[in-house]
């Protein structure tokens, strides 16, 4: 399988430091009571935001050192790099891109309509990407007055702007995860099919059944989904019983997603709720016996917009049942859907590409948060860094229908078989299918997911 290639644009080690601040500043907010942000923007993707943290003035040097902070990233394919840099015949232009910020002092966000931070200054970045995809580009690191005055008494901002090439596998399903489609490799112009899915639906007897056809090693898998809480399958509003297995093009399983915990309604309501989410357990068949490889919990979040809660665990090969590394968890909008995205390095960002993505679906619990050591030395299986991967995943829209051929990007760095991209395939199609599974019970399924008796009631 070859990769396509990808580049990693980065923002990071953002600092702001305002000499003479400790006197009565004409204008600007005092820094040590008002924090300061800044905004940043990339030709043609969506604005990504970030906290500026304030440093006394006296320090000359950043005080992370070479350690890098992120604040913000841009994901570049090969048509956006072409777009960017002219290449492209719809976009040709001779002009550098650059990577535009605006500072600002003040909190983030809006009063009686009226923007609540006070503009600093904006500044650009030139960036020039002809070589990004072979090798790492540094476009600054270091500090750039963004003060009315002039020397050392202007106000100074300092920021680290880098790209990194990151290759990554492209796979695109040509239907809909419950239409048991054909999985295709994408490189550039060329599909290849590497890989078919068979989706199953069972209405009576699903958890034995599924433990008896998952894997050959019946006792370790049993175990594990048994430990998903099957006390909580009661009678009721319930969607269960949905599994969809990966198979290589000689037929054999080398991956598979099925539902652990079913999708229940709360009581008196029509909605699966984070209190009680169902769960999927996704496993990886390496010399035919399918081993638990991660779970994926869904719900369906009650707020002013309707959104799609998910948390995703890795689970380590030696880990005792029920135990998992959180490697992901945040939110999609139900009615636009977006991208399920693991992403190591992400920290600060609030989104990617320019679709919604909290920073806090970048945080695994083997990451500190604030320790400043990703939590290597603490968790032996803590193996994935940087970005992992990411899915599309379309919302329900009018016509209710909720999925639409996803596409799975994944770092080369994080497949070393057949069976990895496999597992990550499966994983793409369970979050598909959470969409439906958390529809509300008053809005009718497609007939694929539906048991046989209910489509005759």
């Amino acid at each position: 399988m070859d990769p396509c290639p990808f580049v990693r644009l980065t923002v990071g080690n953002l600092a702001l430091k305002i000499p003479g601040a400790s006197k009565p500043a004409r204008s600007l907010v005092h820094p040590s009571s008002s924090p300061c942000f800044c905004k940043i923007k990339l030709k043609s993707f969506s604005l990504q935001t970030a906290v500026v943290p304030y440093i006394p003035p006296e320090n000359n040097q950043f005080p992370d050192g070479n350690q890098q902070i992120l604040a913000a990233s841009f994901h570049l394919s090969k048509s956006d790099l072409d777009r960017l840099t002219g290449k492209s015949l719809l976009f040709a232009t001779t002009k550098k891109p650059e990577l535009k910020i605006s500072i600002y002092t003040g909190r983030r966000g809006t009063t009686c309509g009226v923007n609540s931070g006070r503009l600093l200054r904006k500044i650009s970045v030139p960036l020039d990407l002809a070589e990004t995809e072979a090798r790492t580009v540094l476009f600054h690191n270091g500090w750039i007055n963004v003060g009315k005055e002039k020397g050392s008494s202007s106000a100074q901002f300092h920021l680290n702007v880098k790209s990194e090439p990151d290759p990554r596998f492209v796979f695109q399903f040509d239907r809909e995860p419950e239409s048991s489609p054909q999985v295709f490799q994408i490189q550039g112009s060329i599909r290849q099919p590497v890989f078919t899915c068979k989706f199953s639906l069972s209405s009576t007897g699903e958890r034995n059944q599924r433990c008896r056809s998952l894997s050959s090693d019946q006792s370790g898998s049993r175990g594990w989904l048994s430990s998903f809480g099957s006390e909580r399958e009661r009678p009721g509003k319930v969607r269960k019983g949905w599994s969809i297995t990966v198979h290589d093009l000689s037929g054999s399983p080398v991956a598979t997603a099925s539902m652990a915990t079913p999708f229940v309604a709360s009581p008196g309501s029509d909605r699966v709720r984070r209190s009680n989410p169902g769960s999927w357990l996704i496993l990886r068949h390496l010399d035919g016996t399918g081993k638990p490889w991660g779970r994926l919990e869904a719900w369906r979040e009650r707020g002013s917009t309707d959104r799609l809660g998910y948390r995703f665990e890795l689970i380590p090969d030696s880990a005792p049942a029920g135990a998992g590394i959180v490697l992901a968890e945040s939110t999609l909008r139900c009615s636009k859907g977006g991208k399920f995205v693991i992403d190591l390095n992400n920290r600060n960002a609030n989104n990617f590409n320019g679709r919604s993505t909290p920073s806090s679906a970048t945080y695994p619990v083997c990451s500190p948060q604030g320790s400043g050591d990703y939590g290597y030395g603490l968790w032996p299986y803590c193996m994935y860094r940087g970005f992992v991967m990411s899915s599309s995943v379309e919302g329900e829209g009018a016509s209710g229908k909720c999925s639409n051929k996803p596409t799975v990007e994944i770092s080369v760095q994080h497949v070393n078989c057949t069976e990895d991209a496999a597992a990550f395939v499966a994983l793409s199609a369970a979050i598909d299918l959470s969409m439906d599974a958390c529809r509300l019970f008053s809005h009718k399924l497609r007939k694929e997911l539906c048991p046989p008796q209910d489509l005759l009631t």
